[in-house]
């Protein structure tokens, strides 16, 4: 029975609302999506939604409300892009009328595992399915939780409505994602995409715990036996959820954690895979987390009701949504201690960088302030194939202050814990082939249990990193050298200087940033 009736939501300036649906169980969920039409059904039973036009996120359609005192620590500009507190208002009042005089689901959830840094966030909706993705995704209340529980955020989905003004407002289409900081809520209009929730949140995070001393971070994360926990830093696409999905060790979280003085945390309760071209052998934890509860996103079925998971007409950025307890090495309370060990992934499309690098602490600040990969494609609007990106911290999209706040936290966390840090390219070799993930799971088992440190060490030329002669379980130890996959030594060295000039282009916007973070020495030189 619901906590919460119509009434209730009057305080959120909802309206009339038909019925209310409070943290509804899976069975009403999916009892709900198959009455409404809003999902299929595959033939074990998992439900599969089409999100519509929108199959990734609207970086472009994303504000912030331009007021003090937030407007004195948010980075204004492409990523941030400000909004007056008058247009946040008709943005907020459009939500609040479509949402009223409905049915709508309410869904109460934590973000952050950490009892200390957490966050309770309230989601709006009038669509089953979305609250079947928040319920995946974010951490849900005991039943003695939920009766006391107060939001400390609320989000509206008001999906279902466009912004017919936006000529006039100056924004860039009738697509809507808002902040407002000091009054603890955002509005998300004409787009149905799941994740501008799970990202929405994950930027407040990333804006309401740098401000406490506690870093915030695009990372996946697991821990050993003996409780040593790595972190894996990526964009999209980059094989942080493949990578940190491991049989032999405990998962903490696939996408983003906290790190404060007690450890790292994750702030969901779920995970969201790609599933694009996945198969049992190479992923079959992934694989065997869509079961009923999970919920695919844009996958085309067969007659039967089979996924057919090569088939990327709909979108490349093909999803899946699961609770964390569908994979079972997890970490029951989604939290460890402090890392010891970092993994930045790259997607390389140059073929430049190697397998697998140790990098300097030097090297770890200016690596992550680069960001370095591609966005791949379907991960956001007009994204069709992989396109060349320095993203700092890996997810500049979801910092809402500076990329150098970021960057001293975790400089001084390497510092105070003493963790090695290293760099994997996922990416291309010199053949333009993608790594293995067979390879690439051998270089991440030489950091875990720590022989890659008795290796024997290379200098890759112009870029100065140091890689490993060879390592167990790589059958060719050759390929540890990306110049050993290029046809010729000139063609490496003249596509290695122009990666490197992109480096270089891309980190001078750090110069004027104080020299506490000048680490462009340790980057590559022409």
């Amino acid at each position: 029975m619901s906590r919460i009736n119509p009434q209730d939501l009057e305080k959120h300036g909802i309206k009339d609302a038909i019925k209310v649906i409070h943290n509804p169980d899976y069975s009403k969920i999916a009892e709900d999506e198959k009455l409404k039409g809003e999902c299929e059904f595959t033939d074990n039973n998992t439900a599969a939604v089409d999100t519509g036009i929108f199959t990734g996120r609207s970086p472009k359609d994303k504000y912030f409300v331009d007021q003090e005192p937030s407007n004195n620590h948010i980075a204004w500009g492409d990523i941030n892009q400000p909004i007056s507190k008058d247009n946040f208002k008709k943005l907020y009042d459009l939500a609040k009328e479509q949402l009223s005089g409905k049915e709508l689901y309410i869904v109460d959830v934590y973000a952050g595992a950490s009892k200390s840094s957490r966050r309770a966030v309230r989601f709006i909706t009038e669509v089953a399915w979305q609250a079947h993705f928040v319920e995946n995704m974010f951490i849900l209340p005991t039943d003695e939780e939920l009766e006391s529980f107060e939001p400390d955020f609320v989000v509206y989905n008001a999906c279902k409505t466009t912004n017919p003004d936006y000529k006039e407002m100056g924004l860039n289409s009738e697509v809507f994602v808002a902040f407002n900081v000091e009054d603890n809520i955002a509005v998300i209009g004409g787009t149905w995409y799941g994740g501008e929730m799970k990202k929405g949140i994950f930027t407040m995070m990333n804006y309401w715990l740098p401000l406490e001393d506690k870093l915030s971070m695009h990372c996946s994360a697991n821990v050993g036996d003996k409780g040593d926990v790595c972190l894996f830093f990526g964009l999209s696409g980059t094989g942080k959820t493949t990578l940190s999905t491991d049989p032999n060790r405990a998962l903490i979280g696939d996408d983003e954690h906290g790190w404060d003085n007690d450890g790292v945390f994750n702030f969901e309760g779920g995970c969201y895979a790609k599933v694009i071209d996945l198969k049992a052998e190479n992923e079959p934890e992934i694989y065997g987390a869509i079961k009923p509860n999970a919920l695919l996103e844009n996958v085309v079925l067969n007659s039967s009701g089979a996924v057919d998971y090569a088939d990327g007409s709909k979108t490349e950025n093909t999803r899946v949504s699961y609770p964390i307890d569908h994979i079972e090495n997890h970490k029951e309370d989604l939290q460890a201690g402090h890392p010891n060990n970092i993994i930045f992934l790259s997607y390389d499309a140059f073929g430049i960088l190697p397998p697998v690098s140790k990098l300097t602490k030097e090297q770890a600040m200016y690596y992550f302030l680069s960001g370095y990969t591609a966005k791949v494609a379907g991960t956001e609007r007009g994204i069709t194939e992989p396109v060349t990106a320095f993203s700092a911290c890996f997810g500049e999209a979801f910092l809402p202050l500076h990329p150098t706040k970021y960057a001293d936290l975790l400089g001084k966390k390497i510092d105070e814990h003493g963790v090695n840090v290293y760099l994997v390219n996922t990416g291309l070799n010199g053949q333009g082939k993608r790594m293995s993930i067979k390879d690439t799971r051998a270089c991440i088992n030489g950091i875990l249990n720590g022989s890659i440190n008795s290796a024997q060490f290379d200098t890759l030329p112009i870029f100065n990193l140091q890689y490993p002669k060879a390592l167990d379980g790589i059958e060719d130890n050759s390929i540890l050298n990306p110049l050993s996959t290029w046809d010729s030594e000139d063609s490496f060295n003249k596509t290695a200087k122009e990666l490197a000039e992109k480096f270089v282009t891309n980190f001078s916007r750090y110069n004027d940033s104080g020299s506490e973070f000048d680490y462009s020495v340790a980057g590559p030189k022409l």
